[in-house]
């Protein structure tokens, strides 16, 4: 017999969409394969936290011109996500509501901060709202999103990753970060165990 798990959006959830941003889909200068697929995906997601009136929570990469994380500066990356820049937009396709929360992060230029939590109000504005279950997609799988549910989990949320609408760079090392949330507490989930 098999046991379909169903996880509700309760009065204490919230969405959080990672780092939707157009350097890092097909085209910028960070691109994660298959990010522009996600878009329709997640837009789903929102209708249906908007339908429950839940919080949804975009976080962004926002970095100055001279980020530590640049090749210019020794950093591993190529210049991405730069503040007031196209690059540093949401993807034009994600209908993202009026009300969005924007979570601004590595917005300093000697501090890498792959975890929406780190260095932001996040964890402030999540208690403030009274949320304890956290709704996770994005990119990419093994940077932000596995360091955003990471912190989640420690900080004592009920961490769900919507695997149905992540991708990352690497899948081989997409699939050791996914296995690493697993083991660190994280619930994986689909639309279809989402009630």
């Amino acid at each position: 017999m098999v046991i379909s798990l169903k996880i509700s959006i309760t009065n204490k959830s919230a969405l959080l969409i990672v780092d939707m941003q157009k350097d890092f889909c097909e085209g910028g200068a960070l691109p994660v394969t298959g990010c522009n697929a996600l878009v329709p995906i997640i837009n789903d997601y929102i209708v249906s936290f908007v339908s429950k009136k839940r919080p949804v929570i975009a976080s962004r990469d926002w970095h100055p011109p001279n980020h530590k994380s640049f090749k210019d500066r020794g950093g591993p990356w190529p210049p991405h996500c730069v503040q007031e820049t196209k690059g540093a937009e949401f993807h034009e396709g994600l209908k993202l509501p009026n009300d969005t929360i924007v979570i601004s992060k590595a917005f300093l230029p000697d501090k890498e901060a792959y975890s929406a939590f780190d260095g932001t109000e996040l964890h402030y504005i999540l208690n403030k709202l009274g949320i304890n279950r956290l709704f996770i997609c994005g990119v990419a799988t093994e940077y932000c999103v596995k360091a955003t549910a990471l912190d989640a989990v420690a900080l004592g949320y009920q961490t769900i990753l919507l695997v149905d609408a992540v991708a990352g760079v690497n899948s081989r090392d997409a699939e050791e970060a996914i296995k690493e949330m697993l083991s660190k507490g994280v619930i994986l989930a689909s639309k279809e165990e989402i009630s």
